[in-house]
């Protein structure tokens, strides 16, 4: 039985609170911007704020780029770079004055890699004022500025997901009763191909200070799967378990069986899975909680930056021009319990490399290190999404154009007769999480198991192929 809930009754069954306020650049400030010749006229846009990240060395040259903001008058097209430290994402000086048109384009700054980025454009484009030339300041951050890149032209479009609109979309509650879905068994269908890919880590090197549980596995094999539907040369979505194998069976089961669907509401593109075990034993103190339960950019890092060069590089042995697709929308993560909290916060915090979620009983509660660096920003971890600082409904940068969320919680889950004041009670989480992100116009799904504990395998195989389908919704090949 599944029983679907929107607005007042959703209200009325999940009554929860809100939460807490966008997070800043945790990299130290560069030195100021000298001023640099203006490019061409800036599209129209809202300004888009430098990404959190860890400080870089100063005197890098090297450019980033701005996460989008929600449209306005004010485009953050940077005109001017300076010299601030090295890292993913530089600051830019300068403004320019943008149009009126709404959309969700943000300014950026290009840099000498970067090179002529980002212009501020709206979703439904527009005219834009010119880029004015200046000495803005470089921006704290992750890294730095290098020469500005021109200003876009007018009326480009901003980044964001497509919107296949909202069915599916809401609240809902499954079982007392559940029935497995055949599509995550095998039907048949013709098989891909699996690779195994140790990977020795240089971001988790087992050398963190809030480190003192053992083991820390530093190397990993992680476990892939390229379906029978890709085709070598075109750029491959991808999907990142935590806790590899994980669920990786049953997703490509999903995989071989609804590729090749002849239902269009019901099939799924032919995405890579890469299965990512964790770093080692379990909450506070170790690797695993490190990596999953710290509100952080450094797993999505890790991800990006050391894992995926690594399978792509396996991958080519078979598949010879194997290329992930570089755009978020094409990156989901699917976790549960405190891997369903790195699926989120992967997205949440870098939205420019994640746009998908699958959580299954994420650990969106107090479950971060007090003694991690971040605990300064964020001092109750993941509970401060949707509580506390009211991360969600106090976002500025328009994430909810940015971000597909499915997420669950079950009756039995975890504390679930806790107090809230203890901030260790996953329905509370989940219920305050759906709330928070419906308040602000995500696409989101939040499922709730009736007589079921957490991470219930009873509801995975019940609802983990709708959950594939769902989030994947909207997603657009593209071509290399």
């Amino acid at each position: 039985m599944a029983m679907h809930i929107r607005s007042v009754a959703f209200a009325a069954m999940f009554a929860g609170a809100c939460l807490p306020a966008d997070p800043g650049g945790t990299g130290a400030a560069g030195s100021a911007g000298t001023g640099a010749t203006p490019g061409g006229k800036a599209g129209s846009g809202g300004s888009g704020p430098s990404l959190p990240g860890s400080a870089g060395t100063a005197g890098g040259t090297t450019g980033g780029t701005s996460l989008p903001g929600t449209g306005g008058a004010t485009g953050a097209a940077g005109t001017a770079g300076g010299q601030a430290g090295t890292g993913d994402v530089g600051g830019a000086g300068g403004t320019s004055t943008g149009g009126s048109a709404s959309g969700r384009g943000g300014g950026g700054a290009g840099g000498n890699a970067g090179g002529n980025a980002s212009g501020a454009g709206g979703s439904t484009g527009g005219g834009g004022g010119s880029a004015t030339a200046g000495t803005g300041p470089a921006v704290a951050g992750r890294g730095g500025g290098g020469t500005a890149g021109a200003a876009g032209a007018a009326g480009q479009s901003g980044t964001g997901l497509p919107d296949p609109g909202s069915d599916g979309d809401g609240a809902s509650m499954v079982g007392p009763t559940y029935t497995s879905s055949s599509d995550l068994s095998s039907n048949g269908n013709p098989k891909g191909k699996s690779f195994s890919v140790p990977v020795t880590s240089t971001i988790f090197d087992g050398k963190d200070a809030t480190l003192t549980k053992t083991p820390v596995n530093v190397t990993r094999t992680i476990q892939v799967y390229v379906p029978a539907a890709y085709k070598d040369g075109t750029l491959a979505p991808m999907l990142v378990i935590q806790d590899g194998p994980g669920q990786l069976g049953q997703v490509s089961n999903a995989l071989d069986n609804l590729t090749i669907s002849q239902d269009p509401m019901r099939k799924l593109p032919a995405f890579v899975v890469v299965a990512v075990p964790n770093g080692g034993s379990d909450s506070i103190g170790s690797e695993r909680g490190l990596e999953y339960d710290t509100v952080s950019d450094r797993y999505a890092r890790y991800i990006t930056q050391e894992v995926m060069p690594a399978v792509q590089t396996k991958v080519r042995a078979m598949y010879p021009n194997f290329t992930f697709d570089p755009n978020p929308s094409g990156r989901a993560s699917l976790g549960c319990s405190s891997g369903a909290a790195a699926a989120f916060t992967m997205a949440w915090i870098r939205p420019d490399l994640f746009s998908r979620v699958i959580a299954y009983s994420a650990t969106l509660v107090a479950q971060q290190d007090p003694k991690a660096p971040e605990s300064t920003m964020y001092p109750h971890g993941a509970w401060d999404y949707h509580s506390d600082l009211e991360l969600i409904k106090n976002d500025k940068t328009g994430r909810e154009k940015m971000l597909r969320i499915f997420h669950n919680a079950n009756q039995n889950d975890l504390g679930s007769t806790a107090a809230a004041s203890g901030r260790h009670n996953w329905v509370i989480a989940g219920q305050r999480t759906a709330a928070a992100l419906e308040a602000k116009g995500f696409h989101y799904k939040y499922v709730y198991g009736l007589g079921q504990g957490h991470c219930s395998g009873t509801v995975v195989s019940a609802t983990l192929a709708d959950a594939l389908v769902w989030v994947w919704r909207g997603y657009q090949p593209q071509s290399m």
